[in-house]
């Protein structure tokens, strides 16, 4: 048979130790793969395949099957998700800024300066005469008029003192008429050599002399009617009265430091300025002009005015140390605003610029001392243009160097250069919405409690006592 005889040149052949060693079926020169597999499979008699070669065509095949799952799944997700082409870049947009324009209108110049609020007048009262002190009638703080009862000290002594020289001065009166009688008798009597000469002008001397006690009497008097005024202190002036410093009782002294009162005025009321000598000129040229130049009070935050006044005056030197002069101001502080050695912001309006080209303050840029800003070009660019700032007034500041109606940058300074492509971006200004109608409110009634009648009071009644009834019950029922 040629089964057989396949078999018997195959049994012939020698055969190695392991396929590894021969090189395999895929090794050059090895032996040729084997054919068809007998029937009755590898358990059948007569000799089956090496193991190795199995093993090797199982790898095989799983490797194959493996590809074609790769395969397939990289054709799925191909057909799933088809290769998307990159949309065309965008035009890059300007640096986003926003833009006012520059204005016509009237600007104010200003003089600003750190001022201190300096009353007109500051009395500190102390005693002239030693007493016992009886009385205090003012009250801490308190605003006093001229005029007004202060302190009182003990009068009893100068009372007395009046009284005894008011008595010298009536005795020395009575004297002096009689001296004055006396002589006009002496000289009658010279006159009809009745007397000697000497006797008249002795009487002469005599009523001089008398003349002059009576006038000295009459100081006294004058002197201890003021002595006696010292124990009744009134104000001097109008104004606002500070912390008390005596009690009734203490004993004060004439010519000690112990104060008994102090007393600031008020109203009206001065603030002190200092302004550099590079600013004098205009203002002596404002007032030889006859212009009375207005002064603002403002708070320390320069946020608050507190008051309006007028220049009053100036100092007649220039501080050498600060290079300043001084100026003061009147202020009628009706509201009393203005506190004694306050520190304030005073503002003095120079002139008004007229017909001016005013931009946002926002818009000016420095670089050292030279000014500049950024104006916005037809073609959406900006380019540098320098001012020369004249005037500045909280956000508006009045220069020259641009026209009126240009566009000026303020904002985005740090990307902005000159040349840079820009985009105005401006935040829309909202109309204020109008308030809200609240919706009208119905008014509900109030409605009358009436009594229950008696049949309702008696249902209720029993009602109360069937359930009182019922409840005992099932306590009883629970306890047994």
């Amino acid at each position: 048979m040629p089964l057989e005889r396949e078999r018997g040149s195959a049994a012939d052949q020698p055969r190695s130790a392991s396929p590894e060693a021969s090189g395999g079926p895929d090794a050059p020169g090895g032996p040729e793969p084997p054919g068809p597999e007998p029937p009755g499979g590898f358990n059948a008699p007569g000799g089956a395949p090496p193991p190795a070669r199995i093993r090797r065509r199982n790898r095989i095949r799983s490797f194959f099957r493996l590809f074609l799952l790769v395969a397939a799944g990289v054709i799925l997700f191909l057909l799933l998700h088809p290769r998307q082409t990159a949309p065309p870049p965008r035009p890059q947009p300007g640096v986003a800024i926003t833009a006012e324009p520059a204005k016509t209108g009237d600007m104010n110049v200003y003089i600003t300066a750190l001022g201190t609020v300096t009353p007109v007048s500051t009395i500190t009262v102390y005693s002239q005469v030693t007493g016992e002190l009886k009385g205090v009638y003012y009250q801490q703080g308190q605003m006093v008029k001229k005029g007004d009862p202060l302190v009182d000290i003990d009068p009893r002594q100068y009372q007395a003192n009046l009284t005894t020289a008011m008595g010298q001065l009536a005795r020395d009166q009575q004297a002096l008429e009689s001296a004055k009688i006396d002589l006009d008798r002496y000289r009658k009597a010279y006159a009809g050599n009745a007397i000697a000469q000497q006797t008249m002008v002795d009487q002469e001397y005599l009523v001089a002399q008398l003349e002059g006690a009576v006038k000295a009497d009459e100081g006294a008097v004058l002197f201890n009617k003021t002595q006696l005024s010292y124990t009744h202190i009134t104000a001097p002036i109008s104004g606002r009265v500070g912390l008390r410093l005596v009690d009734p009782g203490n004993l004060v002294f004439a010519g000690n430091s112990t104060i008994l009162v102090a007393i600031t005025q008020m109203q009206p009321i001065t603030v002190v300025f200092a302004v550099s000598e590079a600013d004098l000129p205009e203002i002596e040229r404002q007032l030889r002009s006859g212009h009375v130049l207005a002064v603002d009070a403002f708070d320390r935050t320069n946020s608050i005015r507190l008051a309006a006044g007028r220049m009053d005056s100036l100092n007649n030197l220039i501080d050498t140390t600060t290079g300043t002069v001084k100026f003061r101001a009147d202020f009628s502080n009706a509201n009393l605003a203005l506190f004694p050695n306050q520190f304030v912001n005073a503002r003095l309006l120079l002139k008004t610029l007229h017909r001016a080209t005013i931009v946002p303050t926002a818009a000016v840029q420095y670089n050292g001392t030279n000014a500049f800003v950024y104006v916005v070009t037809p073609q959406q660019t900006v380019k540098v243009q320098g001012v020369t700032p004249v005037a500045s007034e909280d956000d508006r500041t009045a220069l020259t160097g641009i026209a009126p109606g240009e566009m000026l940058a303020t904002s985005g300074f740090d990307r902005l250069e000159n040349g840079v492509k820009v985009s105005i971006r401006n935040r829309p200004k909202t109309a204020p919405k109008a308030p809200s109608r609240p919706a009208p409110s119905r008014r509900v009634a109030p409605q009358k409690e009436t009594p229950p009648t008696t049949d309702e009071f008696n249902t209720g009644s029993a009602n109360r006592t069937g359930s009182a009834k019922g409840t005992n019950r099932r306590s009883s029922r629970r306890r047994k």
